[in-house]
Protein backbone atom coordinates (compact mmCIF):
# COMPACT_ATOMS: atom_id res chain seq x y z
CA UNK A 1 0.00 0.00 0.00
CA UNK A 2 2.76 2.24 0.99
CA UNK A 3 4.68 1.96 -2.73
CA UNK A 4 1.35 2.18 -4.13
CA UNK A 5 0.32 5.58 -2.61
CA UNK A 6 3.50 7.26 -2.15
CA UNK A 7 5.22 6.20 -4.93
CA UNK A 8 2.86 4.87 -7.59
CA UNK A 9 5.16 1.60 -7.59
CA UNK A 10 4.13 -1.53 -9.42
CA UNK A 11 4.46 -4.79 -7.39
CA UNK A 12 4.81 -8.40 -8.59
CA UNK A 13 5.01 -11.49 -6.79
CA UNK A 14 7.23 -14.79 -7.98
CA UNK A 15 5.34 -17.48 -7.46
CA UNK A 16 7.32 -20.12 -5.93
CA UNK A 17 10.28 -18.55 -4.63
CA UNK A 18 13.01 -18.54 -7.47
CA UNK A 19 11.12 -20.69 -9.22
CA UNK A 20 8.92 -18.54 -10.45
CA UNK A 21 11.92 -16.24 -10.96
CA UNK A 22 13.91 -18.48 -13.32
CA UNK A 23 10.57 -19.45 -14.91
CA UNK A 24 9.13 -15.70 -15.02
CA UNK A 25 5.94 -16.90 -13.21
CA UNK A 26 4.53 -13.98 -11.15
CA UNK A 27 1.36 -12.56 -10.65
CA UNK A 28 0.52 -8.69 -10.26
CA UNK A 29 0.22 -6.99 -6.71
CA UNK A 30 -2.01 -4.08 -6.42
CA UNK A 31 -3.92 -3.45 -2.87
CA UNK A 32 -7.12 -5.34 -3.76
CA UNK A 33 -4.66 -8.66 -3.99
CA UNK A 34 -3.02 -8.40 -0.83
CA UNK A 35 -6.26 -7.37 1.21
CA UNK A 36 -6.43 -9.26 4.11
CA UNK A 37 -3.30 -11.34 3.81
CA UNK A 38 -1.83 -10.33 7.69
CA UNK A 39 -4.60 -12.90 9.12
CA UNK A 40 -2.86 -15.63 7.05
CA UNK A 41 -0.56 -17.86 7.27
CA UNK A 42 2.13 -19.48 4.84
CA UNK A 43 2.28 -17.51 1.62
CA UNK A 44 -0.06 -17.02 -1.32
CA UNK A 45 2.97 -17.13 -3.78
CA UNK A 46 4.04 -20.51 -2.59
CA UNK A 47 7.50 -21.49 -1.98
CA UNK A 48 9.96 -23.84 -3.48
CA UNK A 49 13.64 -25.30 -2.32
CA UNK A 50 14.88 -24.10 -6.11
CA UNK A 51 18.32 -22.65 -5.72
CA UNK A 52 19.04 -20.42 -9.29
CA UNK A 53 22.88 -20.99 -8.62
CA UNK A 54 22.64 -24.65 -8.14
CA UNK A 55 25.04 -26.75 -10.25
CA UNK A 56 23.74 -27.83 -13.74
CA UNK A 57 21.86 -24.10 -14.08
CA UNK A 58 23.49 -21.58 -16.11
CA UNK A 59 24.12 -18.47 -13.52
CA UNK A 60 23.13 -16.06 -15.85
CA UNK A 61 19.74 -17.65 -16.36
CA UNK A 62 18.10 -15.52 -13.00
CA UNK A 63 19.89 -12.52 -14.34
CA UNK A 64 18.33 -12.64 -17.82
CA UNK A 65 14.78 -13.66 -16.23
CA UNK A 66 14.52 -10.58 -13.89
CA UNK A 67 16.07 -8.50 -16.77
CA UNK A 68 13.58 -9.12 -19.34
CA UNK A 69 10.68 -9.35 -16.31
CA UNK A 70 10.90 -5.74 -16.12
CA UNK A 71 12.36 -5.76 -12.76
CA UNK A 72 13.78 -2.80 -10.98
CA UNK A 73 14.52 -3.82 -7.34
CA UNK A 74 13.79 -6.76 -5.97
CA UNK A 75 12.65 -7.71 -2.33
CA UNK A 76 13.26 -11.18 -0.93
CA UNK A 77 11.27 -12.32 1.93
CA UNK A 78 12.60 -15.88 3.57
CA UNK A 79 15.63 -17.09 5.37
CA UNK A 80 19.17 -18.06 5.40
CA UNK A 81 18.80 -19.89 1.70
CA UNK A 82 16.65 -17.39 0.11
CA UNK A 83 18.65 -14.53 1.55
CA UNK A 84 21.78 -15.98 0.86
CA UNK A 85 20.91 -16.12 -3.26
CA UNK A 86 19.80 -12.23 -2.73
CA UNK A 87 23.47 -11.68 -1.16
CA UNK A 88 24.72 -12.73 -4.34
CA UNK A 89 22.29 -11.22 -6.81
CA UNK A 90 23.37 -8.11 -5.02
CA UNK A 91 27.32 -8.62 -5.83
CA UNK A 92 25.83 -9.62 -9.24
CA UNK A 93 24.50 -5.83 -9.85
CA UNK A 94 20.75 -6.79 -9.21
CA UNK A 95 19.59 -4.47 -6.66
CA UNK A 96 17.92 -6.24 -3.39
CA UNK A 97 16.22 -5.65 -0.42
CA UNK A 98 16.55 -8.54 2.11
CA UNK A 99 13.45 -9.40 4.55
CA UNK A 100 13.75 -11.77 7.47
CA UNK A 101 11.16 -14.66 6.93
CA UNK A 102 11.65 -17.52 9.03
CA UNK A 103 10.48 -19.65 12.33
CA UNK A 104 13.66 -20.36 12.92
CA UNK A 105 14.98 -16.76 13.98
CA UNK A 106 18.70 -17.69 12.90
CA UNK A 107 19.48 -14.89 10.93
CA UNK A 108 22.48 -12.66 12.07
CA UNK A 109 22.09 -8.72 12.23
CA UNK A 110 18.13 -8.82 13.42
CA UNK A 111 17.11 -9.34 17.01
CA UNK A 112 13.55 -11.22 15.70
CA UNK A 113 12.45 -12.35 12.09
CA UNK A 114 8.36 -12.63 11.87
CA UNK A 115 7.18 -16.10 11.69
CA UNK A 116 8.68 -17.16 15.02
CA UNK A 117 6.88 -15.38 17.11
CA UNK A 118 3.81 -17.69 15.74
CA UNK A 119 5.98 -20.97 15.33
CA UNK A 120 6.67 -20.57 19.46
CA UNK A 121 3.19 -19.76 20.11
CA UNK A 122 2.26 -22.98 18.20
CA UNK A 123 4.50 -25.38 19.42
CA UNK A 124 3.67 -24.37 22.87
CA UNK A 125 0.27 -25.21 22.85
CA UNK A 126 0.80 -28.37 21.48
CA UNK A 127 2.93 -29.57 23.89
CA UNK A 128 0.99 -28.14 26.57
CA UNK A 129 -1.47 -30.74 24.97
CA UNK A 130 0.80 -33.53 24.85
CA UNK A 131 1.73 -33.31 28.74
CA UNK A 132 -1.70 -33.44 29.45
CA UNK A 133 -1.74 -37.06 27.69
CA UNK A 134 1.29 -37.68 29.41
CA UNK A 135 0.30 -36.57 32.86
CA UNK A 136 -2.75 -38.89 32.58
CA UNK A 137 -0.75 -42.07 31.28
CA UNK A 138 2.33 -41.14 33.66
CA UNK A 139 4.47 -41.26 30.66
CA UNK A 140 7.73 -39.39 30.25
CA UNK A 141 6.95 -36.86 26.65
CA UNK A 142 9.64 -36.36 24.06
CA UNK A 143 8.50 -33.43 21.70
CA UNK A 144 10.78 -32.43 18.62
CA UNK A 145 9.83 -29.02 17.20
CA UNK A 146 11.74 -27.63 14.78
CA UNK A 147 14.87 -25.16 14.14
CA UNK A 148 17.40 -26.72 11.88
CA UNK A 149 20.50 -25.94 13.70
CA UNK A 150 19.31 -23.06 15.84
CA UNK A 151 17.44 -23.71 19.09
CA UNK A 152 15.53 -20.67 19.23
CA UNK A 153 12.20 -22.65 18.83
CA UNK A 154 12.96 -25.03 21.50
CA UNK A 155 14.51 -22.79 23.96
CA UNK A 156 11.49 -20.39 23.75
CA UNK A 157 8.37 -23.28 23.59
CA UNK A 158 10.17 -25.44 26.47
CA UNK A 159 10.36 -22.60 28.74
CA UNK A 160 6.90 -21.28 28.08
CA UNK A 161 5.96 -24.90 28.72
CA UNK A 162 8.06 -25.22 31.61
CA UNK A 163 9.90 -28.51 30.57
CA UNK A 164 11.74 -30.25 32.17
CA UNK A 165 14.72 -30.40 29.96
CA UNK A 166 15.51 -28.69 26.89
CA UNK A 167 17.74 -29.79 24.07
CA UNK A 168 19.42 -27.33 21.61
CA UNK A 169 22.03 -27.57 18.50
CA UNK A 170 24.25 -25.59 20.70
CA UNK A 171 24.78 -27.73 23.16
CA UNK A 172 25.46 -31.76 23.76
CA UNK A 173 24.25 -33.68 26.58
CA UNK A 174 24.77 -37.47 27.17
CA UNK A 175 21.95 -39.33 28.13
CA UNK A 176 22.78 -40.26 31.26
CA UNK A 177 22.50 -36.73 31.93
CA UNK A 178 18.60 -36.79 30.32
CA UNK A 179 18.19 -39.24 31.77
CA UNK A 180 18.80 -38.01 35.32
CA UNK A 181 16.67 -35.34 34.69
CA UNK A 182 13.77 -37.52 33.89
CA UNK A 183 14.10 -39.08 36.95
CA UNK A 184 14.50 -36.43 39.20
CA UNK A 185 11.50 -35.40 37.39
CA UNK A 186 9.71 -38.12 38.41
CA UNK A 187 11.19 -38.22 42.23
CA UNK A 188 9.07 -35.33 42.43
CA UNK A 189 6.11 -36.71 41.61
CA UNK A 190 5.70 -34.98 37.70
CA UNK A 191 5.72 -36.14 34.80
CA UNK A 192 8.56 -35.75 32.70
CA UNK A 193 8.96 -33.39 29.58
CA UNK A 194 11.60 -32.87 27.08
CA UNK A 195 11.73 -30.41 24.36
CA UNK A 196 14.07 -31.37 21.80
CA UNK A 197 14.90 -29.05 18.22
CA UNK A 198 15.77 -31.27 15.43
CA UNK A 199 19.18 -30.25 15.23
CA UNK A 200 20.25 -31.58 18.42
CA UNK A 201 22.79 -34.36 18.69
CA UNK A 202 24.19 -36.24 21.60
CA UNK A 203 27.59 -36.02 23.14
CA UNK A 204 28.00 -39.24 21.57
CA UNK A 205 26.67 -38.10 17.97
CA UNK A 206 29.39 -36.77 15.45
CA UNK A 207 26.13 -34.49 13.93
CA UNK A 208 22.45 -34.19 13.97
CA UNK A 209 20.58 -37.21 13.07
CA UNK A 210 19.25 -36.56 9.06
CA UNK A 211 17.55 -39.27 7.32
CA UNK A 212 16.36 -37.40 4.37
CA UNK A 213 19.34 -36.88 2.43
CA UNK A 214 20.62 -32.74 1.49
CA UNK A 215 18.01 -30.34 0.03
CA UNK A 216 19.28 -27.82 -3.10
CA UNK A 217 21.19 -25.74 -1.10
CA UNK A 218 23.25 -28.29 0.38
CA UNK A 219 21.86 -28.63 3.90
CA UNK A 220 20.59 -31.88 5.68
CA UNK A 221 17.17 -32.44 6.01
CA UNK A 222 16.83 -32.62 9.87
CA UNK A 223 14.43 -34.67 11.70
CA UNK A 224 13.94 -37.83 14.10
CA UNK A 225 15.97 -37.39 17.08
CA UNK A 226 12.84 -37.57 19.38
CA UNK A 227 12.57 -41.06 17.82
CA UNK A 228 16.00 -42.09 19.02
CA UNK A 229 15.81 -40.57 22.40
CA UNK A 230 12.85 -41.90 23.43
CA UNK A 231 13.04 -45.41 23.52
CA UNK A 232 16.63 -44.42 24.80
CA UNK A 233 14.99 -42.95 28.21
CA UNK A 234 13.14 -46.21 28.17
CA UNK A 235 15.51 -48.24 28.25
CA UNK A 236 17.68 -46.53 30.91
CA UNK A 237 15.13 -45.89 33.43
CA UNK A 238 12.05 -48.20 32.73
CA UNK A 239 9.84 -45.36 32.37
CA UNK A 240 7.79 -45.44 29.73
CA UNK A 241 8.20 -42.71 26.94
CA UNK A 242 6.67 -41.70 23.96
CA UNK A 243 7.62 -39.29 21.04
CA UNK A 244 5.66 -36.38 19.30
CA UNK A 245 7.47 -34.73 16.21
CA UNK A 246 5.80 -31.22 15.46
CA UNK A 247 7.11 -30.61 12.04
CA UNK A 248 5.04 -28.74 9.75
CA UNK A 249 2.00 -27.92 12.79
CA UNK A 250 4.31 -25.03 13.41
CA UNK A 251 4.37 -23.52 9.73
CA UNK A 252 1.16 -22.04 8.50
CA UNK A 253 -0.87 -20.83 11.70
CA UNK A 254 -2.60 -17.95 11.90
CA UNK A 255 0.05 -15.43 12.73
CA UNK A 256 0.15 -13.97 15.88
CA UNK A 257 -0.14 -10.20 16.74
CA UNK A 258 3.63 -9.71 16.72
CA UNK A 259 4.16 -11.00 13.69
CA UNK A 260 1.31 -9.29 12.07
CA UNK A 261 3.03 -5.96 13.12
CA UNK A 262 6.43 -6.99 12.66
CA UNK A 263 6.07 -8.35 9.09
CA UNK A 264 3.97 -4.93 8.09
CA UNK A 265 7.12 -2.64 9.67
CA UNK A 266 9.25 -4.42 7.42
CA UNK A 267 7.49 -4.66 4.30
CA UNK A 268 7.11 -0.94 4.66
CA UNK A 269 10.54 -0.22 5.53
CA UNK A 270 11.56 -2.26 2.75
CA UNK A 271 10.17 -0.07 -0.11
CA UNK A 272 11.78 3.15 1.76
CA UNK A 273 15.14 1.58 1.49
CA UNK A 274 14.57 0.69 -2.31
CA UNK A 275 13.71 4.74 -2.81
CA UNK A 276 16.42 6.05 -0.62
CA UNK A 277 18.73 3.68 -2.72
CA UNK A 278 20.05 1.81 0.23
CA UNK A 279 19.67 -1.94 -2.05
CA UNK A 280 21.98 -4.34 -1.16
CA UNK A 281 20.65 -4.38 2.91
CA UNK A 282 18.14 -6.14 4.66
CA UNK A 283 15.55 -4.58 7.19
CA UNK A 284 16.77 -5.56 10.88
CA UNK A 285 14.70 -5.74 13.95
CA UNK A 286 16.97 -4.07 16.78
CA UNK A 287 15.00 -3.54 19.65
CA UNK A 288 12.10 -1.40 19.12
CA UNK A 289 14.08 -0.21 16.07
CA UNK A 290 14.30 -1.14 12.55
CA UNK A 291 17.61 -0.69 11.06
CA UNK A 292 18.99 -1.57 7.95
CA UNK A 293 22.29 -3.59 7.71
CA UNK A 294 24.78 -5.16 4.80
CA UNK A 295 23.10 -8.26 3.64
CA UNK A 296 26.05 -10.17 3.19
CA UNK A 297 26.14 -9.53 6.99
CA UNK A 298 22.72 -10.65 7.89
CA UNK A 299 23.83 -14.58 6.28
CA UNK A 300 27.37 -14.30 6.92
CA UNK A 301 26.73 -16.82 10.33
CA UNK A 302 24.05 -18.43 11.74
CA UNK A 303 22.62 -16.28 14.61
CA UNK A 304 22.29 -19.55 17.25
CA UNK A 305 21.00 -19.39 21.03
CA UNK A 306 24.37 -18.33 23.42
CA UNK A 307 25.08 -20.45 25.74
CA UNK A 308 24.00 -18.97 29.00
CA UNK A 309 20.97 -18.26 27.75
CA UNK A 310 20.87 -22.46 27.87
CA UNK A 311 22.37 -22.64 31.90
CA UNK A 312 19.63 -19.95 32.66
CA UNK A 313 16.75 -22.42 31.20
CA UNK A 314 18.60 -25.53 32.72
CA UNK A 315 18.62 -24.16 36.86
CA UNK A 316 14.96 -25.37 36.08
CA UNK A 317 15.59 -28.83 34.98
CA UNK A 318 14.68 -32.07 36.23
Amino acid sequence: MQGTREHSDEFVGFKDGWRGVIERDYVELDWRAVRGLNRLGGTVLGTSRTNPFVSGLDDRTVYTALKESGIDALIAIGGEGTLSVAAKLQSGGVDVIGVPKTIDNDLSATDYSFGFDTAVEVATEAIDRIQTSGEAHRRCMVVEVMGRNAGWIALHAGIASSAHAILIPEVKSSISQICHWVESTRERGRTPLIVVAEGFALDVMDAPHHRHGLDTFGRPRLGGIGDILAPLIESETGIESRCTTLGYIQRGAVPTAFDRVLATRMGMAAVRAVHESRCGTMVAARGTELVSVPLKDAVSELKTVPVNRWFEAATLFG
